[in-house]
């Protein structure tokens, strides 16, 4: 006697043999552009690290391909004035070229 739970199930998956066809034109080469968004927007202000939730009333930043949304304009002008390549004056050499974060 078969219960509700205990059918054949409609599709046997064990006699599936699925066979490739020859792909595609527009899959003939894969995407140069694959996982490459159009342009990033960062909702996190890199200052203070808290999340922003409305866009419209946050000052913000583009460069290029990138939108940086600030909680306060004060934040805004500290991330302005901060260098890209940082001082490492806790070392007593010069740091490796591995350590430098770009700039």
């Amino acid at each position: 006697m078969n219960t509700p739970t205990q059918h054949t199930p409609v599709i046997r998956f064990e006699d599936l043999n699925w066979v490739a066809t020859t792909p595609l034109a527009r899959d003939q080469e894969q995407s140069h552009r694959l996982h490459e968004p159009d342009h990033l927007v960062n909702t996190i202000d890199p200052i203070t690290g808290r999340d922003i939730w409305n866009l419209a009333e946050h000052p913000s930043i583009m460069d290029g391909n990138l939108t940086i949304y600030f909680e306060s304009e004060e934040s805004r002008a500290a991330f302005e004035k901060m260098q890209l390549n940082h001082p490492f004056s806790h070392f007593r050499s010069n740091p490796s070229e591995e350590l430098d974060r770009g700039g």
